[in-house]
């Protein structure tokens, strides 16, 4: 299972149009973050988790030429924005594209795109087939999804593994018996927002000791805001199988 990463960071709490710091600025590519989202690749299918405001540039700076399945972790504007942008990919595979998400995430969806689900559709809108997805495992062809339960301060958030990779974004508690569901991934990627505390993310003492205490042989930090730092700093103050995720990664998960 081949796994991409379109976008590693958040405009949460950062005045993004107005940014004028090192990180913003830096030459290196490494520190240009778009909105969170990852590309999976396995058994013939291709899936993204997550849709955010970048969705379109995402998709065509990695060159994506067939989308099978969205995979939805929850309902803010971060993470479903660019869903209008799937028109594209309705239009070459002649097909809607399926969305796999909860209740809640589907409302929003509905609500936010409420032409795409009108009596009356006007020609070219985003053809979309929704899927429930509930704490059940799920599947998109021969690839299963466990969802995972964790909590963005008071907001229900689907975490998901998928074989021995596990994906948690936008979390900042996992209780106890959903942290059995993680134990044993080889890789986990986990949201850590800045080094200080936020209300509703991981700050990345807590990333770290939370994948301390998971143990996984690889992980990487995503979710970031330029709070956090310059990537080839931050690199230097961390655990040897941790590293900082950068948009355009592509690690190989056992299956």
């Amino acid at each position: 299972m081949q796994i991409t990463f379109l976008g590693t960071g958040t405009s949460q709490g950062v005045p993004v149009i107005t940014c004028h710091c090192e990180v913003c600025l830096s030459a290196n590519k490494k520190d240009n973050r778009l909105r969170t989202s990852i590309l999976i690749e396995d058994k013939g299918k291709v899936i993204v988790i997550d849709t955010g405001p970048d969705f379109r540039q995402q998709m065509l700076r990695a060159n994506v030429q067939q989308l099978d399945a969205i995979v939805y972790t929850h309902e803010h504007k971060d993470h479903i924005a660019g869903l209008d942008d799937v028109r594209a990919f309705n239009y070459q595979q002649k097909k809607e594209m399926d969305i796999y998400a909860t209740p809640d995430v589907q409302a929003a969806i509905i609500r936010e795109f409420h032409y795409a689900f009108s009596t009356f559709k006007y020609p070219g809108v985003p053809e979309l087939a929704l899927h429930t997805i509930g704490n059940e495992i799920f599947k998109i062809g021969e690839i299963s999804f466990l969802p995972i339960n964790v909590k963005h301060y008071m907001m229900p958030v689907k975490a998901f593994r998928i074989h021995n990779f596990t994906y948690i974004t936008d979390a900042n508690k996992i209780e106890d018996e959903e942290l059995e569901k993680i134990k044993g991934s080889e890789i986990i990627v986990i949201n850590a927002l800045r080094k200080t505390n936020h209300i509703s993310h991981f700050n990345l003492t807590e990333a770290i000791a939370l994948l301390e205490k998971l143990k996984p042989k690889k992980a990487y930090i995503t979710h970031m805001s330029h709070l956090m730092g310059k990537h080839n700093d931050v690199q230097k103050e961390l655990p040897n199988f941790i590293n900082l995720a950068y948009d355009g990664l592509v690690i190989n998960c056992r299956t």
